[in-house]
């Protein structure tokens, strides 16, 4: 074949139907029969394969290329659709939302100018102020779609420090330069939220400890008297809170921050909130969409329709209620959007974002609400949080198994604990074996391929954790799961007892 055969055009829209078609039936089938969610290789086995593959010697036909494919991808794959899969928060993704993928790839919209893009332009906007109403900003807000919810966070940063150091100049008694001024700056954050807080704050030159760390109750939910405390002692040192950042939906326990009395709190001092709804943003269009009364308060807010609007990745946005903040991102280069564009009304995306090039990721909740509607969305993570409800009952009453919290959505951190509970002289040796057990019983699992669940650290000890978004996952799922960890930490004690010699605790 020629080179120019490869190329999509009106020439090679055949080839492009029939390669499709080759690489659609190849996944069709591999999903249905997908048995288990992984199939527990490690890197070091699977490394030589890739490894191995000459890239200077192409396959030359499509078929080739997906037989190989097999071999280094697809029969290894984490297929996130399989209820076993409990680890992330990667849901499985809604067909109408694949399909606007396909179109989106195919035309490879560039949504930075209108130019680029005409019509993809005037759905992202529209989405845009669909999801703005659905927070309940008013005709004032925008923004924009992003690449996740860290860029969603950082931009939001972005803007709170050009808002705060805009005012710390008018209200100077001497002229103050950015500089100058960056060092007082401080983000208040619930101690659970998300590391990208942190991460924003060195990207946009601010101290080391400039993201200071607010307690939580026993729920995991910022504590406003503590927020209030804060932000009180920051003010008697001279420090300049630039943001508070609430959380809706924590990536751990999927806490919701008090969002009305952390906005009152913000309000009276007049600080910038942003609240964090990557994970928590499918209560806009779930029957729980009480749980986030006082997000149409916030300065700006990050959400991810790729976490709980069941959309491939990636599809996020980043949304402020008031549109005029969004000139702090703006710049205008004469060959992209010249300053005459913006006074001609000609719409160009790019006046809001941090990027530029920017794929038409909006198509894809476009596909999906003209398909399904925001109703039957809703309904599917509501599903989750129901059935992260009865889970949360099913290991409260295991004796095997100690809970952190209750859930608010769909995350359960939780861990083994073995039967017999030791003397005081064995507690600290006890906790390590705990930790242990728990660590193994994840490995193992994975190595299985059975399932696959997420690990994290409470209080300084290992934690297992379940993520559900997967509204085929069912409560006997998750009881076989929690039968599995349990076996594998058995017997990983039992070994270790034997090794150690020690008599059973």
């Amino acid at each position: 074949m020629s080179s120019r055969s490869h190329l999509l055009n009106d020439r090679t829209a055949e080839h492009y139907r029939r390669s499709l078609t080759q690489g659609v039936e190849r996944l069709a089938d591999r999903i249905a029969g997908t048995e288990r969610p992984f199939t527990g290789i490690t890197p070091a086995e699977l490394a030589p394969t890739v490894s191995a593959i000459d890239l200077e010697q192409p396959l030359e036909n499509p078929q080739a290329a997906l037989d190989e494919l097999e071999d280094v991808y697809l029969k290894d794959a984490v297929y996130f659709h399989h209820p076993r899969y409990l680890a992330h928060l990667n849901c499985p993704v809604v067909i109408p939302a694949v399909l606007g993928e396909a179109v989106l790839s195919a035309v490879n919209s560039s949504l930075d100018t209108w130019d680029q893009s005409a019509g993809g332009t005037l759905i992202e906007r529209r989405l845009i102020d669909w999801t703005a109403r659905r927070i309940g900003f008013g005709q004032g807000a925008d923004g924009i779609f992003t690449s996740g919810g860290t860029q969603s966070n950082l931009q939001a940063l972005l803007l709170a420090r050009a808002e705060t150091c805009r005012l710390v100049r008018k209200n100077a008694e001497t002229a103050l330069t950015t500089p100058e001024i960056l060092p007082r700056l401080r983000i208040l954050t619930s101690e659970c939220s998300h590391f990208s807080v942190e991460k924003s704050a060195v990207l946009l030159g601010l101290g080391p400890d400039a993201v200071v760390p607010v307690p939580t109750d026993a729920n995991r939910r910022m504590r406003p008297s503590a927020l209030a405390a804060e932000m009180e002692r920051c003010a008697r040192e001279g420090q300049v809170v630039m943001a508070v950042v609430a959380t809706a939906g924590t990536t751990d326990f999927g806490s919701i921050d008090p969002l009305p009395e952390t906005a009152e709190l913000c309000e009276r001092t007049g600080t910038w909130l942003h609240v964090d709804a990557a994970y928590g943003c499918g209560l806009l269009v779930s029957r729980r969409r009480h749980l986030l009364e006082g997000i149409e308060r916030a300065d700006s807010v990050t959400v991810d329709y790729h976490k709980s609007f069941f959309q491939p990745v990636s599809s996020s946005a980043v949304l402020v209620r008031d549109r005029d903040t969004l000139r702090h991102v703006t710049y205008h280069a004469d060959y992209l959007n010249p300053a005459r564009s913006a006074e001609n009304s000609i719409p160009n995306q790019v006046d809001k974002s941090i990027q530029t090039t920017r794929r038409f990721d909006a198509l894809k909740l476009w596909m999906t609400l003209r398909v399904m509607g925001a109703d039957t969305v809703g309904e599917l993570f509501d599903e989750v949080i129901d059935r992260a409800a009865d889970a949360w009952h099913l290991l409260d009453a295991d004796p095997r198994y100690e809970v952190v919290t209750e859930p608010q959505l769909s995350t359960l951190v939780f861990r083994y604990v073995p039967q017999d509970t030791p003397g005081d002289a064995y507690q600290d040796e006890s906790a390590a074996l705990t930790d242990q057990a728990n660590l193994h019983a994840r490995e193992a699992l994975s190595a299985s391929g059975e399932a696959v669940v997420a690990g994290t650290v409470v209080d300084g000890r290992h934690y297992l954790k379940f993520t559900l978004l997967n509204p085929e996952t069912s409560l006997a799922d998750i009881a076989t799961v929690l039968e599995l960890i349990a076996g594998h930490a058995e017997r990983h004690l039992a070994t270790q007892t034997t090794l150690s010699g020690a008599p059973a605790r």
